[in-house]
């Protein structure tokens, strides 16, 4: 019996084994190529720190990034006929939506809470395009009316993170019916002269630019975002004309006055809560101050006769 292949190899092999790594332990920067940790990353609010590219972010985890301590109280969404138009292509709609609810752990692409920053309260919607690209369909419309709705009753202002590849095109008509409904939205939120801030998230395109994304008091981008109605390949081939670099992306937007300011994921929030504050003061009714009279003028009205 050979001892050093039947006890000693078996214990060498257990302990130098190839251990089970997890997939995204690192992850790599789309710009540079460099491998990030993943736990540097997450507590960084998926911005990579050398770079400054910003990584796609779960609308809850932006949400607890967001407000303050990271407590939030969820808005439930309203409760949506599912398939009405009963769509199919490759797979049926259903199907589409189940795997989306599976995948995500939500169920649509919109996500909205209560809570505060720096103190403020306000109202936050989140599109996530992790739910089929963060499309706009019934019960995402529905969601983000009651947002509106939610921060009417409690008076406070509402800021919406805007992603989204457009209408969603297994609802047809039906999802296209969501832009007017949403704009009405907007229409009563300002009415009652409350705040409406719209952060533009990579991407935001399509429907929703030609909507609700595109009708705030102040509209702040992140980074390198795209954002337009179509996409530059589709202007490319319509035109047959090379755009310009960085066509559609935030900063050119920016310089050309269609984006009020580009702001890094990190100041979001301090950037916000200053906005708004200034915003609310506004909007506030002045105080009326009691009328002093002059000493003489007193005198005069006490005088009897006078």
């Amino acid at each position: 019996m050979n001892w050093i292949t039947n006890y000693v190899r078996p214990k060498i092999n257990s302990m130098l084994g190839r251990r089970d790594m997890p997939d995204n332990l690192w992850i790599k920067d789309p710009e540079s190529g460099e491998m990030v940790f993943h736990k540097d990353l997450e507590s960084n609010q998926w911005v990579i720190p050398a770079s400054g590219h910003h990584m796609k972010i779960a609308a809850k985890e932006r949400l607890r990034f967001f407000f303050d301590g990271g407590k939030y109280d969820l808005i439930e969404n309203p409760k949506v006929a599912l398939d009405p138009l009963k769509f199919r292509d490759e797979k049926r709609y259903t199907d589409r939506l189940k795997d989306a609810k599976s995948k995500t752990g939500m169920e649509d692409a919109i996500v909205s809470g209560l809570g505060s920053i720096e103190g403020l309260p306000i109202v936050a919607t989140v599109q996530d395009f992790a739910f089929m690209g963060g499309s706009l369909g019934m019960a995402a419309g529905e969601a983000i009316i009651r947002a509106f709705e939610t921060a009417l009753e409690k008076k406070r202002p509402l800021v919406l993170f805007a992603a989204s590849g457009g209408a969603r095109m297994q609802e047809g008509i039906l999802s296209l019916m969501q832009l007017p409904r949403t704009t009405v939205g907007v229409d009563r939120l300002k009415e009652a002269g409350l705040p409406y801030i719209v952060v533009l998230t990579n991407p935001t395109t399509g429907g929703v630019t030609a909507s609700y994304a595109m009708l705030g008091d102040v509209h702040i981008a992140e980074p390198g975002a795209l954002i337009g109605f179509a996409g530059p390949r589709v202007i490319e081939q319509t035109i047959r004309e090379k755009l310009p670099e960085g066509f559609q992306r935030a900063e050119y937007l920016m310089e050309h006055g269609m984006v009020d300011m580009v702001v890094s994921r990190l100041e979001l929030k301090a950037t916000i809560a200053r906005l708004l504050k200034i915003l609310m003061k506004a909007s506030e009714p002045a105080a009326i101050e009691p009328e002093i009279l002059p000493p003489a003028k007193v005198k005069a009205e006490k005088r009897p006769g006078a």
